[in-house]
């Protein structure tokens, strides 16, 4: 008797491990299928033009003079695509509240995304196509347009900015719209 109870409780505590690992094995599962929708959601976002600010990294660090060659694949393959990025109109770029034609885009309201100290990839030149304008507001805005990489336009004057850097932007899009 003292035999069965031992195996029994042997058993069950087999079963209990064994549901615990089973459990463990779900829930990475699970998790793996997260990331899985994760990628799948960001890549059916990008085939419809969709991307943030985050789309734009690439190897650089804040204040260094920049070169072409920086630029990974992926940031490459937005040129000429018509896209859709989330972000804050700039206060400090603009010269009138409407009927607007130019501004920078920035990742976050604070002003800390452009000039001195600003990671490049955090701003992105906005030009409305001609007969296109926009108002400032203090919200997020979406920017519908064409993507552009400017490595021309957007320098410091005599090529030598703070610490270094040689570029204020490099992004543009073509705006068609803000909303």
């Amino acid at each position: 008797m003292l035999s069965t109870c031992v195996h029994t409780r042997i058993l069950i505590g087999f079963l209990a491990i064994t549901f615990a690992s089973t459990t463990i094995v779900f829930a990475d599962e699970t998790e793996t299928r997260e990331k899985v929708a994760d990628r799948s959601s960001s890549a059916a976002s990008k085939a419809k033009g969709e991307i943030n600010f985050d789309d734009l990294v690439f190897d650089i660090e804040k204040d260094q003079a920049f070169d072409k060659s920086q630029l990974n694949e992926d940031v490459k393959s937005l040129v000429g695509k018509k896209v859709k990025l989330r972000g804050y109109i700039l206060p400090a770029t603009l010269y009138k509240e409407k009927g607007i034609e130019q501004f920078v885009l920035v990742r976050d309201n604070q002003e800390c995304c452009f000039g001195p100290g600003a990671a490049l990839f955090d701003c992105v030149w906005i030009d409305m196509v001609p007969g296109k304008t926009t108002d400032f507001v203090t919200r997020p805005v979406t920017v519908e347009g064409k993507f552009e990489i400017d490595t021309e336009t957007y320098k410091y004057p005599d090529g030598a900015g703070p610490k270094g850097a040689s570029h204020f932007a490099i992004f543009r899009i073509k705006g068609i719209s803000v909303k």
